[in-house]
Parts: C-alpha cells; structure tokens; sequence
C-alpha cells in the first residue's frame, strides 16, 4: 500500500489507475453508514487522490507516512470508520482546519458534491474505512478454522484447494466476497467428504484472517488489485437477472423467502459482509436448490455493482432517527444562523431547501464548505463550536432526508 500510495503522489496517481482495474466508487452513506452509503455515478478515488492534493488536505494529513504532519496520518486510522463517524470529524474540526487553511494560504479550497464523492472513493482505496486486522489472532485463526487442512500458505498447508499466496494481491474485500461465494459449494462439497465441520466466522475473524494470509503473502511485482464500490443502476439489473430478487424483496419488491434488504441497516464493513454472506451461504443454496435455481457465480465488478446497489437501499446503513435529529438542530445551535420552514437564524439557508441529502457527497461536500464559509462566523456568535457525535449525525441526516423525501 505504501508503495501504491508514493507512486500516487509521484506519478499523479497514474498508477493507481493501472492498479484498480476497476475504480468506480465508493463507500459510505447517508444513505449507507459504515464507511458506506449511497453511490454516486462516474465518481473514482483516482480523481479523489487529485482533489486530496490540489484542497490542501495533504499540507496537514499524510497518508501512510506521505504528507504533512500536523494532523492525523489518513492511511494509519486504529478502527473502522463509518461515513457518520468522518462526518462528525470532518464537523468537529471546522473551526482547527480553517485556521490550518489559512495558516498554510490554500486557495479555492471549496469542494462540490463529485469531488466530494471522489475524495471518499480515495480515502477508501487507504483502508481509512476498515479496522486493521490483528495478524496474530488471523494465524490462530488459519489453524482453528481447518483452513490449513485444505489450503496452503508459503510452505505450510495442504494441497485440496488453491494455495492462498494470491491474497496477497486484493486490495479490497469484495475481491475477497467474490471469491468465497463462486467457490463455497466446492469448498462445502470437499469439506463433507473429508469430514471437515464448515467454519464460520464472528465479528472480526475474516478480516483478521485476512490480514494474516496478507502478512504471509509475498507482495505482488505488480502491485495490489483493487475493485472499488461500482454502479447502483447496473447492482440492481445484477440482482434481479441474478434471481436474488426471487428470494429478497427491496422496499416491498420481490420474494418474501428472505429478509427484505432495505428495511433496516447494518452497520458492517465490507470484509463482514463476505463473512455474512458465507455464513449464511449454505441455507441460501438449499432455498436454490428447492426453486431450481442454480447458485450464480459473481465476477469481481458484479460483486462490486452488487454492493453499490445494496448500499443504495441502505442495506448498510446506519438508521437515524428523524425526530431526534430535529431536536439536534435546535440543541446545537443550527438555528442561530439556519432558518427552518422560515423560523430560526437568516444569516445561512432555510434547511427545508436543502437538496439531495440522500447523496453522501453532497453532505460531506456541504460539511466541508462549513470550514470556509461559516467557521469563524459561527464561532463568534454562538461561542465554542457544537460538536456532533457519529450518531447524532446520522439523526441529523435523517430529518434532513426526511424533509427532502416530503417535500
């Protein structure tokens, strides 16, 4: 990763392109939460890793070790992040990163919705989203999981299935996600006829498995691969051909065998949504087999068009609560300056005017400008600046998109 990321800053982030072979966006939410929501068209991290460059964010933060130094490294964050918790950050630190533009003479530092959707992308490619895996549980993991028994790693391991050195090369989970599907009935059938009971995994057992195999693996001559979240539109045609739809239904919208995947969020990372799929992989394939479907084998970009529309209908979002939200913006001091249906603050918008709070990029791109246009404004009338938690943010989200969603 390091390497990738200084021939990012080197290069211009052409060789980024060359490694993500399919970079098409992006994870996080307002729609989605963890790291994750809504997907935005034609966005890609590659753009992103510009607009991280040319706002000045990389005068203060590096990444992984390439950047400046007055604030957190992007590339090195201790836990998982959702799109909630950067922003609540982002939000919180109005008032410290205006005095850090201004300090360091950052020019249009105004951000829209693409480049907002853009810079998320990019800010994915760096894991900022994914906790780190802990690599000693994952080894203990490797033995304990009867994957040694099958599965080879260097020179340690058995031979019935693919060595797992390949790992080392996917840069992102649904790489991962993919794989584990298209080759779990095989998997299942070898472990049957060997006497193997088919693991499952908790919590953060994948991804500390994962960092495992990652640490062991030699790293790839020609770089990692990384397959970005990708098109809703193209998720959805993918879901219904499919046939996943003859089973879940979207907002009331197709099979009942399942749970509907659009009535309430999970809070998950990508590698805990390859875990979930594989634990509940074998029950899927007896509902098939009783419909006379076969199990559809899922290509690395499908997985990802998959996954963009899931995250679309907020199958991976974080539930605000809308009322809450409306009492927030009355505790935090929102209406000081914002009015509200024509009540409240004239010095910045009516709230119920705000548009396309749905997408993700917009709400960062409108937090962001907040350190421009309204830091020290703020500031001076309503005295220290009101600090939102990750929770509170999703609530303030949802009264937002509920007022979008009446109007």
């Amino acid at each position: 990763m390091k390497r990738l990321v200084r021939w990012l800053f080197a290069e211009g982030g052409t060789a980024l392109a060359a490694v993500c072979g399919v970079a098409l966006l992006l994870l996080c939410s307002t729609q989605l939460g963890s790291a994750q929501t809504a997907v935005g068209m034609g966005q890609n991290p590659l753009h992103g890793s510009e607009v991280f460059s040319a706002k000045g964010c990389v005068k203060c933060h590096a990444v992984n070790g390439l950047g400046g130094t007055e604030a957190v490294d992007l590339g090195k964050t201790a836990k998982r992040r959702s799109f909630y918790d950067l922003a609540a950050t982002l939000w919180n630190h109005v008032p410290l990163m205006r005095e850090s533009i201004q300090k360091h003479g950052v020019g249009e530092a105004k951000i829209d919705s693409h480049e907002a959707g853009d810079l998320i992308g990019f800010l994915f490619t760096l894991d900022y989203f994914d906790a780190p895996g802990d690599v000693d549980a994952g080894k203990r993991l490797f033995s304990e999981k009867k994957c040694v028994l099958c599965h080879r790693l260097g020179n340690y391991g058995g031979d019935v299935g693919p060595d797992l050195d390949f790992l080392g090369r996917y840069g992102s989970p649904i790489l991962v996600a993919a794989h584990m599907w298209n080759h779990g009935p095989a998997m299942a059938d070898s472990m049957s006829a060997r006497g193997v009971g088919r693991p499952t995994f908790q919590d953060s057992e994948l991804v500390d498995l994962i960092a495992y195999l990652e640490s062991v693996a030699a790293e790839p001559l020609e770089g990692r691969v990384y397959v970005l979240l990708g098109r809703a539109e193209a998720g959805r045609v993918i879901f219904v051909e499919k046939r996943c739809i003859d089973c879940h239904s979207i907002q009331g919208i197709g099979g009942k065998v399942g749970p509907d995947l659009s009535e309430r969020g999970r809070d998950w990372s990508l590698t805990e949504f390859a875990a979930a799929m594989w634990n509940k992989a074998p029950a899927m394939w007896d509902v098939m087999a009783a419909r006379k479907i076969f199990v559809p084998k899922l290509g690395a970009v499908e997985m990802a068009d998959l996954l963009a529309y899931l995250y679309s209908v907020r199958y991976f979002a974080v539930a605000g609560d809308a009322e809450i939200g409306r009492q927030l913006l009355h505790d935090k001091g929102c209406l000081e300056c914002h009015s509200l249906g024509g009540d409240g603050g004239r010095t910045a918008g009516d709230l119920e005017q705000v548009r396309d709070v749905a997408e993700p990029a917009s709400l960062i791109a409108g937090l962001w400008n907040h350190v421009l246009l309204a830091g020290a404004a703020g500031e001076g009338r309503m005295g220290p600046w009101s600090t939102f938690s990750p929770e509170e943010m999703a609530d303030v989200a949802a009264f937002l998109q509920e007022l979008e969603a009446n109007r």
